[in-house]
């Protein structure tokens, strides 16, 4: 683990449900899924039962309002769990994930990451940034639970742009050799999940080189790794360290296990990993409006390839941005939406949900394109975050499942 010196990334110590316990229970899906759908998180209550379940030491947004009384019951059970062995000590090193949804096989590696070399500030230079902007009133309630806790758990996936494929598949070509650790269905509609310990020095090595080769072939003001999902999280891990580092003495600040979180790193050419584009629809409102509006902001129709596409009652329309203010279409459009008082507008997946509120009337359409994944690092590094609902990796149901725990206090 020492060869790791340098890097904002490390192995860690990663506990997992004792064998006896039902794995298919304890995986719950991340807590900033179905916010509006609280029927689903009865559904997984249902599953759980009485079973012991990371359902337990976590707060669903769809009940956010309620941490001041969720955040302590979590933290209880966090110490029951420990105390009484349903939850132990299982790896030291890193966890090779294969999940397995209606995209595909998704591969990950379980590591732990430096806070210190994580800034979510939108002029951030660290070596690890977020995608997107983030809410700091998001923060504090997800601090409720963080403080006090024995645990952290994580939905964070954090990405690498490694067309290579020379830091996670060269672990799973291993994973013959490595012990398994769990190969449980998700409920949920989740897919199905299996771990692997990697522990063993060589593969450790391979992986530290193959992120110092990433690292030192990155341009100037390059992002080694970025945030693609759980961003609000990790920033919540960040500012929990903030504030317990001012009670540290010097020596203690380098080695208190509040300064690292635990993730899941996914190489962003996963081809399960797919960039889902989220479309945006104005309310009550025209076309001719619309268009208008976009004209004055510099786009123009065209025939070619579009960078966008404003869906009316009357019809579609191609447009092409001439004065790009961002390197990706969605920021250009995104500012331009955010200038407009009082608009109505709301975020939606799927070309088909865009056409069926259009159909209704009274709302405008604007799709977007793909993403190209070759873009998401090189944007960010020159713009900083994106705007807010830029992508989505994969639906609610791919997200990552709460698996491993790790301590967070000495």
């Amino acid at each position: 683990m020492d060869s790791f010196k340098g890097l904002c990334v490390k192995p860690g110590v990663f506990y997992l449900p004792d064998e006896k316990e039902n794995m298919q229970a304890w995986a719950v899906v991340a807590c900033d899924q179905y916010s509006a759908q609280p029927e689903k998180w009865r559904q997984a209550e249902e599953a759980v039962g009485d079973a012991p379940s990371a359902l337990r030491l976590i707060i669903p947004e769809a009940f956010l309002e309620e941490s001041d009384v969720r955040a302590p019951l979590a933290q209880t059970t966090m110490a029951d769990y420990l105390y009484r062995g349903v939850l132990k000590e299982a790896v030291r090193g890193m966890v090779l994930v294969q999940r397995d949804t209606q995209s595909g096989s998704r591969l990950g590696l379980v590591l732990t990451v430096d806070l210190e070399a994580y800034d979510y500030s939108p002029d951030s230079r660290s070596e690890i940034r977020p995608t997107e902007g983030t809410i700091v009133s998001r923060i504090p309630p997800r601090q409720k639970v963080r403080r006090g806790a024995e645990l952290e758990l994580s939905h964070v996936l954090l990405l690498c742009d490694d067309p290579g494929r020379t830091i996670i598949e060269p672990v799973y070509a291993k994973r013959s050799r490595l012990r398994k650790l769990y190969d449980t269905d998700l409920m949920l509609d989740g897919g199905h999940i299996t771990g692997w310990a990697v522990e063993d020095d060589e593969t450790l090595s391979q992986v530290e080189r193959a992120i110092r080769a990433l690292k030192e072939s990155l341009p100037e003001n390059g992002i080694l790794f970025a945030v693609g999902d759980g961003n609000h999280s990790l920033a919540t891990a960040k500012a929990h360290w903030e504030e317990v580092k001012k009670t540290l003495p010097e020596d203690e600040k380098k080695r208190h296990p509040a300064r690292y979180a635990m993730v899941e790193l996914n190489n962003i050419y996963d081809d399960a990993l797919i960039f889902e584009p989220i479309h945006r629809v104005v309310f009550d409102t025209t076309g001719e409006a619309v268009l208008s509006m976009l004209k004055d902001a510099g786009l123009e129709p065209t025939e070619t390839t579009p960078d966008l596409t404003l869906v009316t009652p009357a019809g579609d329309q191609s447009m092409k941005i001439t004065r790009p203010l961002h390197s990706l279409p969605v920021g250009t459009v995104q500012k331009l939406l955010d200038r407009q008082e009082g608009l109505k507008l709301d975020y939606v997946h799927g070309e088909d949900a865009v056409r069926a509120l259009v159909a209704k009337g009274s709302a405008v359409g604007i799709l977007l394109p793909p993403m190209d994944k070759s873009l998401l690092f090189p944007a960010v590094a020159k713009n900083g975050p994106l705007p807010r609902k830029t992508f989505s990796m994969g639906e609610a149901n791919e997200k990552r499942y709460y698996m491993e725990a790790r301590r967070i206090r000495k």
